[in-house]
Order: structure tokens, then sequence, then C-alpha cells
């Protein structure tokens, strides 16, 4: 009786992740269709910006992209290069960008390049720019208590990018960001307030979405190494969201300003 029940749960267990696997977006569903996506990467090395670039590469390359990798963000101001570029993916922490450069970066999106990133290589890339971050629409400030134990909430359940992708958690760097009220917020975690008693309960945005111009912005909290991409959720997130901002171009701009205060 016991061994017939234990067998009823794993089978139940075993069908269960199925259907989640299958739930999940296949790779066919993710053809990039020869558009031209440009990864940046450089900055602090325990982020590891270039195998992040790779690992990203192969998977675009496989679904039909042309990928360009640059390790220089001086690329930004090859005007050649920028107005065919299609998607924007960056992997830069903590390092300076030359006015020229942002500028090439800004002209970009504007016209209808998409931009997206994760962690550390989107949200905290030049922290003197306050331009940078207008267009990315956050900024990291702290993790208190580094390497800690949190959930991640879906708020919306509807949007392409979280649908069918339930609350999950983690161990990682559970950024404390600075954001702009506007964005479409996707995803949040709530701080428990063990390492920075005062922010106890805080709710941060996790994963949003913007526009900037006529380009779509795609931003995840998440990635601070590489084994947090191979997560289920994460992994899948990160694909919809570099497909999502690779359409810019491509699809009518959506509405996206969500305003968190009324006036």
């Amino acid at each position: 009786m016991i061994n017939c029940l234990n067998k009823r749960i794993i089978l139940t267990v075993f069908l269960l992740f199925i259907t989640i696997q299958f739930s999940f977006s296949q790779d066919s569903n993710f053809d990039f269709k020869n558009k031209n996506v440009l990864i940046v990467y450089g900055g602090y090395p325990p982020h590891q910006p270039k195998k992040f670039a790779k690992k990203v590469e192969k998977w675009l390359v496989k679904n039909n992209a042309k990928v360009t990798l640059s390790g220089s963000t001086e690329i930004y101001a090859n005007d050649k290069i920028m107005s065919k570029t299609d998607l924007i993916i960056q992997s830069v922490t903590m390092l300076d960008i030359k006015r020229n450069e942002l500028k090439g970066l800004s002209n970009a999106i504007s016209n209808g390049t998409g931009l997206a990133g994760f962690h550390g290589g989107l949200g905290d890339s030049f922290r003197n720019s306050t331009e940078y971050q207008y267009i990315v629409g956050g900024q990291f400030v702290a993790h208190p208590g580094g390497h800690v134990f949190y959930d991640v909430n879906i708020i919306d359940k509807n949007d392409f990018i979280t649908k069918n992708i339930n609350d999950f958690n983690l161990k990682t760097e559970q950024y404390y960001m600075h954001v702009d009220p506007n964005n479409k917020v996707l995803a949040t975690t709530k701080f428990s307030g063990d390492n920075d008693y005062w922010i106890k309960n805080a709710i941060i945005p996790v994963i949003w979405k913007k526009q900037f111009g006529k380009g779509r912005v795609f931003y995840c909290s998440l990635g601070h190494s590489m084994d947090v991409f191979d997560i289920i959720e994460v992994k899948e997130i990160l694909k919809r969201g570099l497909y999502w901002a690779s359409e810019s171009k491509f699809n009518p701009e959506e509405e996206l300003l969500s305003p968190l205060y009324q006036n």
C-alpha cells in the first residue's frame, strides 16, 4: 500500500514537472529571423560578463540571430553598426561611459533598438550617468546581507514575459534599487529586514519593462552568477525578455507607462 502510494506521488511530481516544462516556451517560438543583436560586456569580473555574453550568444545564434560581440562600449559610438542593430544586450558593471558612446546608445534606443540586461550588467553599469539611468529606469544601490534566500513574486500573470511563471525563491544577491515609478513592473521582492531593520517589508521591483522613445527596454535584477540562469524560471524570463525587447522595430509601441502615484 505504501509502495503504491509512493509510486503515485512520484508519478504526480514527474507529470507536474513535465507540464511545467511544456508550458514554458520552446525555442522554436523564439525565431529571431536574422535580427542584428549586439552583446556588449565588461566590467566587474565576479559577474562573469564574457561568460554571460558567450552563453547568450550561443542561444541567439541557435535561434537565427546575427550576433556581434564587443568587449568595449566604444562600439556605441559607431553609427553604422548602431543604426543596423535591432537589440542590444548589455553586461557591463561599474564602468564609465564616454559622452559620444552614451549619445550613440541613447539615439539607437530612441530610434527603435531594443535594450535588455540583467543584474549589475544593466542596472549598475555607469553610476555617474543619470542620463543612462533615465534610459534603463533604475539603478542598483545595495544588496543587504550579500547572498540571501528570498522570494521573487510575479505580479503580472498576463504579460508575455511572465505568463505561466509562478513565484519562486533562490539564494543570491537581493537587489535594492532606486526605480522609475512609471515602469511596468512584472515581478517584485520583499525584504526581510534581517540585515537592515529599517527596510523590513520594503517591496522592490525585480523585473520591469518600459519604453524609451521607440525602443523597448527590459530589465531583470537577477543574475549575479551563471548558475542563476540555470533556474528554470530565470532561464525562461531571459528568453522571453530578450525576444520581447528585440521586437521594437517590428511591432507597434505598447502602452507601458504605469504611474505608481495618482495625481
